[in-house]
């Protein structure tokens, strides 16, 4: 291995400056745990930031970081499913690492890019992809590999959560708040990715294909946001003992095969899940010898991100010659499956039966006691 960790970041945005910052504010202790000097060398982007204390780093050709033998890891977060596809390939076809905290990548090409990380005897990580700080993919690779998972679901995305908090506390209708989140910074200016699951959907096929061992597809995930929820069915919660919260859960079938899906669930008081709010997340696994666990903080924000990317960056420097093994199968046609939804106990606001809804009905799972 070389004496030097030299690391390129591969866009510039919110998470790639968080994981600029990190390496460089905190570059001894880095180095120390990482066994050799970690130094940012490359940040690639098309835009220039001119007075950046890392504008002597930027470059806008994917060539000059590929062709260099002293990158040992490239760190990924320009975000989506295809230049950021084609740069991962690219970088690990040319023997360097890859560490990303980019759901979307993952959650469409993660089993053929860790294949392709086999192949060539380095390392694909992604701990920053689900739960932004919160370490949840190392215990489920790692920790609990003893276990047979049997379920893994929970809160996966801030945004929702927040909302829905606001809501619940303080009987803001939907519009007003997301607005106020929006304003806050904890949703884009298009939330559409948030607000109608589908930032939970990949998540939760991201640790359904770690959980279960084969790629889930996003597309092969029942998926519903919260855009029809309204402040009566918040009300109704509250009264009745419970808390609306959007969920992605996954659950292993008898006989084979997973359930999958994302949705709002009226989730009792009782259950640990029913007290996380605002942007916090929590995750529950479900293991026939460790029994329900829980994993807990803020799954968002730049540098709770960047500080789980940094430790998958220490992790892949001290395994350039030692790898991970860490992967799963590819899909399998028909593994994931909707739930049945004569399974659940449903609330139902209007009138009608939950699988031929009329106009103005809205029907959320009742999570069990």
């Amino acid at each position: 291995m070389s004496n030097i960790g030299k690391i390129a970041i591969l866009g510039f945005g919110t998470v790639g400056s968080g994981v600029a910052e990190v390496l460089a504010g905190n570059s001894a202790r880095i180095s120390q745990k990482a066994g050799v000097p970690v130094t940012p060398g490359y940040i690639l982007d098309v835009r220039s930031f001119p007075g950046s204390p890392f504008e002597g780093l930027l470059v806008n050709d994917i060539s000059v970081i590929l062709n260099d033998p002293e990158v040992c890891v490239v760190v990924e977060t320009i975000g989506g499913a295809s230049v950021a596809a084609e740069y991962t390939r690219r970088a690990l076809e040319a023997g360097k690492s890859v560490v990303t905290s980019n759901k979307e990548l993952v959650a469409r090409h993660g089993w053929e890019l860790l294949a392709l990380a086999k192949t060539h005897n380095v390392n694909y990580l992604f701990e920053a992809s689900v739960g932004g700080g919160i370490p949840i993919i190392r215990p489920l690779s790692q920790c609990l590999l003893a276990n047979r998972i049997e379920e893994v679901y929970g809160i996966l995305n801030g945004t929702t959560n927040y909302i829905l908090t606001q809501m619940y506390e303080n009987g803001a209708p939907f519009e007003q708040a997301l607005k106020k989140a929006q304003e806050l910074g904890y949703a884009e200016r298009d939330p559409a990715d948030d607000i109608s699951g589908a930032d939970v959907c990949r998540k939760i096929c991201i640790l359904a294909s770690l959980a279960f061992g084969y790629h889930i597809f996003p597309e092969d995930v029942q998926t519903e946001g919260i855009q029809n929820v309204m402040p009566e069915d918040m009300e109704w919660a509250g009264k009745n003992g419970y808390r609306l919260k959007l969920l992605g859960r996954a659950a292993a079938l008898e006989g084979g095969g997973v359930s999958a899906y994302a949705a709002p669930h009226m989730i009792p008081l009782a259950h640990p899940l029913s007290g996380v709010r605002d942007v916090y997340n929590g995750i529950m696994v479900c293991g026939d010898a460790i029994g329900d666990v829980m994993f807990y903080g803020r799954g968002a924000g730049k540098l709770p991100t960047a500080s789980a990317v940094v430790a998958d960056v220490i992790d892949a420097v001290k395994h350039i010659n030692a790898r991970k093994y860490f992967e799963w199968n590819p899909p399998r046609p028909g593994f994931a499956v909707p739930p049945d939804p004569m399974a659940d106990r449903w609330y139902a606001r209007g009138q009608g039966m939950v699988s031929e809804k009329p106009k103005g009905t809205q029907c959320f799972r009742v999570f069990p006691d």
